[in-house]
């Protein structure tokens, strides 16, 4: 459905807001001009079925926050002012896209410099997923709208830590997490990947807690309660960032370091030392790092990723810290994100495989120059065994890299095997067929081409047609290149990999299989994360109590602090009834708040009645300390299960 003009527009209006009792009664302006009705909240098609937002008709440019942190009363609280360009010249309405935040007032900026009032509705039902579209009145097309707003303690892209929660004990924490669509849980945004835009912002907060945001932190920067940030380059939406807290730096190199609380932030700079090597490294490939500086911050436990790509300043989960440095390719991931998905970046959510699937192959790029081809194949392996359990019949719609209109209902639920491993095995296959050096010029090219820009998948395949199977003919069909973007499953033509520690890693686990010989100590001291967690991942789903308790003995994996083996370990002891793994399942379920490595246990939990008790008594406990991301996610699988749904 077509947009309504903006007259008839404004005539429904009145009625609709009457029964809404959402409109804003401004102030008559001074000048005695006739103020227009506020605009109906209207049905139409989206450009991003995921945004209210109108970008083909005016799009924000420029956005300037006044923000004051509030731990008390869990809020933000401030402004957020919008430089706008008028695409439609007929046009006269922004559209935002907005979550649980109270507005207090919109102003416009006349032509004349002066700021008057304008008039705004918000839908009456907000939706479940979108939230609650906003729309405001701008006949005038003002080149600036003014919002004077206050988010809730329960904005979903936010999270407020009481001291306890924290490392230190003696500060609170905040945080927020954006991607996918919850930066509008915080700010009034065009909340969509269509829309790029700088901003700046002035916050203040309690002059015990250091202020960060995604853009120009200083490393010397003094706690006053009063921070200024620039971001000059243009980005969506979900690359806005904001932490609050106890924080102190640590630098990694001239261009890089860690923001951590003080006990965390040595342990951190030694973990990620190597951040310097892996610039450099994708430099080298790739071309130059746009950004300035790139800094870490390691967030607390609660965090549900791993790890999110804020320009200028990765937030990372401590769960990558092992102390071993076996978890840092998290890093090299989140690095990557500065050419694919922060600089050219996915027009909706649907095209994620642009972001996720190429940034997965820069990746292991970064971990082969830096740490040999062994382990990268190794870690690509156990991405591919996570594929397999994932794609399933019942979600073939999902595992097309280019998902199709109306499929993704909340872009919070791709597939993970999709965006991340068959977009990464997808462009392993191109290298394959068309060379490493060809490839590597082809990407590069790519990342100049699209500098700044949010991207569709059908503009990829229409610039790769042209600079690689048009230019290199016989090497890929067009047949084949579209069956990677436009069929479930992994097709036939995907290259494969092998590994000979993983190859030893099997013979360990047969021996133990057929004929109960455990390894002994010399035989696993050398393993790394990848060989336990493939160890892991090749037992039966269900074993004997007593067999898990004499792997238990040698590898001691029941209580361990390394995320990756606990999150298919935890799995395994429950299927089996191995209830001496409670008390330590209980453990990580409450200290950690990663969605990808707790969902899994949860999900087995759920299964059976007595572990559905288990599973909600822990929630209870862990609830206060979870984002509300990962609560929602936990709270979907107990509802599922009370309501039968779970398999």
């Amino acid at each position: 459905m077509r947009t309504l003009p903006l007259l008839t527009v404004s005539l429904l209006a009145l009625a609709l807001l009457a029964a809404a009792g959402c409109r804003r009664e401004p102030t008559p302006p001074a000048d005695g001009t006739a103020k227009a009705p506020a605009p109906a909240a209207t049905a139409t098609h989206r450009l991003d079925e995921h945004s209210f937002a109108e970008p083909d008709k005016v799009r924000t440019k420029d956005l300037a926050l006044e923000l004051n942190v509030d731990f008390d009363k869990k809020q933000l609280a401030g402004s957020a002012t919008y430089t706008l360009d008028w695409l439609d010249p007929k046009w006269g309405k922004l559209v935002l896209d907005t979550r649980d935040i109270t507005i207090d007032k919109v102003v416009g900026e006349r032509a004349d410099g002066n700021w008057r009032d304008l008039t705004y509705v918000l839908s009456p039902t907000p939706d479940k997923i979108l939230g609650t579209q906003l729309t405001i009145a701008a006949p005038e097309r003002n080149k600036r709208i003014r919002i004077t707003y206050h988010t809730s303690p329960n904005a979903s892209g936010l999270q407020w830590l009481t001291p306890e929660m924290t490392q230190g004990k003696k500060t609170p924490f905040m945080f927020s997490q954006s991607q996918q669509i919850h930066a509008r849980s915080w700010v009034p945004l065009q909340d969509t990947t269509m829309v790029r835009f700088t901003y700046t912002a002035h916050v203040t907060a309690p002059k015990d807690v250091m202020v960060l945001m995604s853009a120009d932190n200083d490393p010397k920067a003094v706690r006053d309660g009063d921070y200024t940030f620039k971001m000059p380059q243009a980005i969506p939406s979900y690359l806005l960032a904001i932490a609050a807290g106890d924080l102190v730096f640590k630098p990694t190199g001239p261009r890089s370091g860690v923001w951590a609380e003080p006990a965390m932030a040595p342990k951190a700079a030694s973990e990620f030392a190597d951040t310097e090597k892996m610039m450099e490294t994708a430099e080298k490939l790739y071309g130059p790092y746009r950004w300035g500086r790139y800094d870490i911050l390691v967030l607390p436990p609660s965090f549900p990723y791993g790890g999110m790509e804020n320009p200028r300043i990765t937030f990372a989960t401590p769960t990558a810290i092992t102390g071993d440095r076996s978890l840092v390719s998290l890093i090299a991931h989140e690095l990557a994100h500065s050419w694919s998905g922060n600089l050219v970046t996915f027009a909706r959510s649907r095209d994620a495989w642009l972001n996720e699937g190429i940034t997965s192959y820069v990746e292991m790029r970064i971990v082969e120059d830096l740490y040999g081809r062994e382990r990268a194949d190794m870690e690509k392996i156990v991405g591919r065994n996570e594929l397999k359990q994932e794609f399933t019949d019942a979600n073939k719609d999902l595992q097309p890299l280019a998902v199709k209109e109306g499929v993704l209902k909340d872009p919070d639920e791709n597939l993970t095997g999709t965006v991340y491993t068959k977009g990464a095995w997808f462009a392993e296959f191109l290298e394959t067929r068309f060379g490493r050096e060809a490839f590597d010029a082809f990407l590069r090219g790519y990342f100049d081409h699209f500098a700044f820009q949010s991207i569709t998948t059908e503009q990829f395949a229409e610039y790769a047609k042209a600079n690689l199977l048009d230019k290199y003919p016989g090497k890929v069909t067009q047949a084949e290149f579209d069956a990677w973007l436009h069929e479930p499953g992994i097709p036939a033509t995907a290259p494969q990999v092998t590994s000979a520690r993983f190859d030893a890693v099997d013979a360990v686990r047969k021996a133990y299989l057929d004929a109960g010989t455990l390894p002994d100590a010399a035989t696993t001291s050398k393993w790394t994360t990848y060989e336990y967690v493939h160890f892991i991942e090749g037992l039966p789903p269900v074993m004997k109590p007593e067999q898990l308790a004499a792997l238990d003995g040698v590898f001691h994996f029941t209580g361990t602090p390394n995320g990756e083996i606990a999150q298919r370990w935890y799995p395994l002891a429950v299927r089996s009834g191995y209830t001496q793994a409670n008390e330590a399942i209980a453990e990580f379920l409450a200290r950690v708040g990663r969605r990808k490595l707790i969902m899994p246990t949860y999900g087995e939990l759920v299964k059976t009645p007595q572990g559905l008790q288990l599973a909600e008594q822990i929630y209870a406990k862990a609830k206060p300390g979870y984002h509300p991301i990962t609560s929602g996610s936990v709270e979907q699988v107990i509802a599922d299960a009370k309501a039968g749904k779970t398999q």
